[in-house]
């Protein structure tokens, strides 16, 4: 029997309680520059997923019963207060939003289980320790899909986390790969696809389902997890959505199976698109812990596959129009405004830094034309590759934002030195005092640039990441039962930040307790998708 935790220390509760992470700062900032270069140099080189072909994994069955409940969650490892909300909420018997809901028998994560980098103590801390604390022992069951983040080490730790049948928040891990196939009541599929930062799938994975889903039959609908919404990139990139729509129509499709729902994370917010004139619905719900994400630069409306995709056989375009979104466009907007304060508060190192960077601006502006003009190129240089696309190549946005990023520093720099010059100012003190003064005045040039190039698309992920925002956070309820597929988004506007220790709680009830009720509330009305043969 294991021990109840006395208190909130980490040697009673077996794992450190962490903070959000600072994605600003400059520890952060380089150490996952370098995993991304890593992850996209020498990703086939430290793709395991070919090797998973010996790894034994058949179809999963959860067809048992007439009335099934799950719970979908993803992007939760980051800070606790966040990751540990979602994980308290999904593992109370039941929560009431709007109207009682009992506890999902299956719980599903989506991607991003860990942050910044996938590692053994990271995924011990901001996920596997928080979901045992909220819920000890338990009879459920637990299915994940990596993203990004948990790919960049190859799916090492992903692997020894998530498959080796483990217990983990009294749910039990089965797969033993990074993808599985579930077999739900009312002849309904649960898949979920590893597609690793959007390259093919590899063969072992594509075996597996085509012998997963041999019992497949005409009319069978399927949720499908995926690890990113592809579906919002294809105006940029025309083959954002290839690898979705090939699965689709290579395994499911010749079944005659259908896709009513596809599931995704790693945009953190609830985004619900309904397809016009036809079943399917595209569900972003990636609130389980991570920093918030925009909705304001959502489109109304997307077609995927779009009319000039690449595919050699792709599917008939399918246009889909926005139902719903949280937060609201307008709440997202508000969120973006705080960026000018929350930013050079919580990234201090980040300020440090780009006081450092001015200062090296502002000797090479007191030197020669020839120094200014290297200082000059090479602040263009730092804006341009800051200015990168999340898809696709390049637009001239992206130019003309970087140009007017650079404009902004450079113009800060010149002042710099025209006051530095009148004050007749020398000395390491007042170098030292250039520092912090020119890095704040920079964070606001930094501040103001992500706020406007947000509004076009351009670093619309860091105008949110530099605030790490814990708040209106969200995850989806599912119940799946003869009339087909209910889902319930739910959203929790406030986050638990005050905890308590509960060691004299029962052996299935939580390690820590919130001091104060944690409010929940309808994203939307629940809505239901039919099952088989039902419109």
């Amino acid at each position: 029997m294991e021990e109840r935790p006395k208190d909130l220390s980490s040697k009673q509760l077996r794992f450190h309680r962490q903070a959000p992470v600072r994605w600003m700062s400059q520890r952060v900032l380089a150490s996952t520059a370098a995993r991304v270069i890593l992850a996209k140099v020498l990703g086939a080189y430290l793709d395991k997923r070919e090797f998973q072909a010996l790894l034994k994994q058949d179809v999963f069955d959860h067809t048992d019963r007439d009335e099934l409940w799950l719970d979908y969650v993803a992007d939760v490892g980051d800070g606790f207060d966040s990751t540990y909300t979602i994980a308290y909420l999904t593992s109370r018997p039941s929560i009431n939003p709007g109207e009682e809901l009992p506890r999902g028998d299956i719980l599903v994560m989506g991607g991003d289980q860990v942050y910044p980098a996938a590692n053994w103590r990271d995924y011990e801390n901001r996920c596997r320790g928080p979901y045992q604390a909220a819920m000890p022992t338990g009879n459920g069951h637990l299915y994940a899909i990596p993203g990004n983040h948990d790919w960049y080490d190859g799916l090492t730790s992903f692997l020894r986390v998530f498959g080796q049948q483990r217990n983990i928040g009294g749910r039990q891990t089965r797969q033993a790969r990074s993808y599985f196939a579930v077999r739900l009541p009312h002849r309904w599929w649960l898949l979920g696809i590893d597609a690793q930062f959007d390259e093919y799938l590899d063969g072992p994975q594509l075996d597996y389902f085509a012998e997963a889903l041999e019992t497949m039959e005409p009319g069978d609908p399927v949720i499908l997890c995926v690890p990113r919404p592809a579906w919002t990139w294809t105006d940029a990139d025309p083959r954002a959505f290839d690898r979705v729509d090939y699965f689709i129509r290579t395994f499911i499709k010749p079944k005659g199976g259908t896709v009513p729902v596809v599931l995704t994370g790693d945009r953190h917010h609830y985004a619900h698109y309904r397809e016009l004139g036809g079943p399917r619905h595209l569900i972003t719900a990636g609130g389980g812990g991570a920093y918030l994400s925009p909705t304001h630069n959502l489109p109304d409306l997307l077609q995927a596959p779009p009319p000039d995709s690449m595919a050699r056989h792709g599917s008939p375009v399918r246009t889909y129009e926005a139902a719903m979104t949280y937060p609201s466009k307008r709440e997202s907007w508000r969120y973006a405004a705080k960026v000018f304060w929350r930013l050079p508060w919580l990234n201090f190192g980040f300020v440090v830094l780009l006081g450092l960077i001015h200062l090296l601006g502002l000797l090479s502006f007191l030197g020669t034309p020839g120094t200014a003009v290297a200082a000059a190129a090479g602040t263009f240089g730092i804006t341009v590759a800051f200015a990168h696309p999340s898809n696709g190549d390049r637009k001239p946005r992206h130019w003309v934002a970087a140009a007017c990023h650079a404009a902004g520093h450079l113009g800060l720099t010149a002042a710099g030195t025209a006051a530095w010059s009148a004050l007749e100012l020398s000395g390491w003190e007042a170098y030292l005092a250039y520092v912090p003064v020119s890095g704040l005045a920079a964070s606001i040039i930094v501040s103001a640039y992500l706020f406007i190039a947000g509004g076009f698309g351009v670093n619309d992920n860091e105008l949110f990441a530099g605030q790490s925002i814990d708040d209106a956070k969200c995850f989806l309820r599912m119940r799946l039962a003869a009339d087909g597929l209910t889902i319930y988004p739910i959203a929790v506007p406030k986050v638990g930040r005050q905890w308590d220790a509960h060691p004299d709680g029962a052996l299935d009830e939580p390690w820590i307790v919130p001091r104060q009720p944690i409010p929940t509330r309808f994203i939307e009305k629940p809505f239901t998708i039919p099952g088989h043969g039902r419109r």
